[in-house]
């Protein structure tokens, strides 16, 4: 099993950003830290990367903009949060990629959208043309009107399946945590992060934790999930921290930084 990879060769990259590397705790948005991301994303491109950016945060930004202290309860009050924190998310990424004269467009996607043959050809179109004009897609669920997906709210996933469409040569997801470890760093002061991760290890699946923030869904296990999409289709995938943009810098010049997920054998 190799667990080498040439980044040098990795052109089409999906990155993933979580809630958590976007918001302040209280939800609103973290500027300075948003500002490097886009700045990292913009220079990468420039290097000739093609970049697509699915970005959470919508319900959170919406949440904070309002001045709740926590998200609500009922899903027509989530909904109205994703729709007024994904209008503000959109303005503030346009402006500052706008800084570095990069174009963007937002793709807003649902669950059918993969599902039924005509509209995902169709997305998949749109994807591709975009890029053809040189222009980054971000891309969100579209939380203001879908049901199952609000409820589940897995961007991870989102970006593994559009990962598959563009046929991405990597995923990176972004988290509030440096990759995988063999049992959670935050109760566990010894635990170790691991180069590579085995989607087929029960060991390391044991491990795995949940969510992190409180305005964050998911966590590690929808990572697992998202990597068990892209891993057999070749699309080499990794959770890494998203507390540093410039991180990623780093990682392109290829030092061994986050988790990369392989298939290997099982274990008992």
């Amino acid at each position: 099993m190799s667990t080498t990879v040439d980044k040098s060769k990795l052109q089409r990259i999906v990155v993933k950003v979580g809630t958590s590397s976007l918001t302040y705790p209280s939800g609103k948005i973290h500027l300075r830290k948003m500002e490097e991301l886009i700045t990292v994303l913009s220079d990468l491109k420039n290097r000739g990367l093609e970049i697509i950016l699915v970005s959470s945060g919508a319900i959170a930004v919406g949440v904070g903009k309002m001045g709740y202290d926590k998200r609500p309860a009922d899903l027509p009050g989530k909904q109205a949060c994703a729709a007024i924190g994904q209008c503000e998310l959109m303005y503030l990424y346009d402006k500052f990629f706008s800084q570095y004269h990069v174009k963007v467009a937002q793709i807003l996607l649902t669950k059918d959208a993969f599902e039924v043959d005509e509209r995902r050809e169709n997305v998949t179109n749109t994807f591709l043309r975009l890029l053809q004009m040189d222009v980054l897609p971000i891309v969100n669920e579209n939380d203001s009107v879908t049901v199952e997906e609000i409820i589940v709210g897995d961007n991870d996933t989102l970006s593994a399946l559009v990962a598959l469409i563009v046929q991405a040569d990597a995923l990176i997801m972004l988290s509030d945590i440096d990759g995988v470890y063999d049992s959670d760093p935050r109760k566990n002061p010894d635990a170790i992060k691991l180069e590579t991760a085995n989607l087929n290890s029960k060991r390391v699946r044991e491990g795995v934790s949940g969510a992190g923030s409180s305005h964050a869904i998911g966590g590690m296990i929808t990572k697992f999930s998202a990597a068990s999409l892209t891993t057999p289709a070749g699309i080499h995938t990794w959770v890494m921290n998203g507390e540093e943009p410039k991180d990623l810098y780093r990682f392109f010049d290829g030092e061994p930084l986050g988790t990369l997920f392989v298939e290997g054998e099982e274990d008992d």
